[in-house]
């Protein structure tokens, strides 16, 4: 069964609300294929391996947390960039990026899944005034050490999570934003929390979790994002009767 190209953007955008976010990219359709759509990958982001993997499954489009046009990044289409395109173009493959609307959603966002799998109750957001809101705060079940949860994280995750704290610390309270939002550990500081989960961590990450006692948790940028499109994408798989399939291409970031 297939649908047209503008009914599966038109159900991600009732969902996601993309267009009322103010982003460093284009949300929704990034590159035009077919009109009609049957098969979607799923990935992260638009790398060239998971154009080709895309190729080679016959697929009709491309749904990533990931894609192109950033801000700041360089105009003209050369190089990688235009080997990634004239892939997509030559084999009439519809591009899909959802970034900002992707990590906010409360239901098929990055951090809410992330919750979900980790068995984390969300409390509220970490920054009520932020628009979107992608952080979150909430708490464990029951206190653990930090090390305890290092290794669920780990676990979970398939990603050796990175602690910075001590490893004896009990944590039950926690606050958490996917992707590379280590900054925000200022904000649950703020918040009083026991510890922060992000995606990535910089030099300045370490000295504040330690002068804070807030213990970090930097568990990967891509761990951390891979379960928004997965679950975006499969709601379009039994909403609409279409094939999806998520593809992990392997980053050790």
């Amino acid at each position: 069964m297939s649908v047209q190209l503008s009914t599966v953007l038109a159900f991600c955008e009732e969902l996601l609300g993309a267009s009322s976010i103010k982003d460093y990219c284009p949300n929704g359709l990034q590159v035009e294929g077919k009109s009609e759509v049957s098969k979607i990958i799923g990935g992260v982001t638009a790398s060239q391996a998971l154009i080709d993997r895309a190729v080679s499954e016959g697929a009709d489009a491309i749904l990533v947390h990931h894609g192109y046009f950033w801000k700041g990044e360089a105009q003209q289409i050369t190089g990688i960039k235009k080997r990634r395109i004239q892939t997509l173009l030559q084999h009439d493959i519809s591009l899909i990026a959802y970034h900002l609307p992707l990590d906010a959603h409360t239901e098929v966002g990055n951090n809410a899944m992330l919750a979900k799998r980790l068995g984390i109750q969300v409390d509220g957001p970490l920054d009520p005034f932020a628009r979107p809101v992608v952080g979150n705060c909430g708490s464990l079940p029951e206190s653990m050490s930090a090390e305890a949860f290092r290794q669920h994280v780990s676990g979970v995750l398939g990603r050796e999570c990175q602690l910075i704290g001590d490893p004896d610390q009990e944590i039950k309270t926690l606050a958490w934003c996917t992707g590379a939002a280590q900054g925000m550990i200022e904000q649950a500081v703020a918040r009083g929390v026991d510890a922060y989960l992000s995606g990535e961590i910089s030099e300045p990450t370490v000295h504040l979790a330690r002068e804070t006692g807030v213990c970090y948790f930097a568990a990967g940028h891509h761990a951390t994002e891979r379960d928004g499109v997965r679950a975006l994408g499969q709601k379009l798989q039994s909403e609409m009767d279409l094939q999806f399939e998520f593809i992990d291409i392997d980053n050790p970031v």
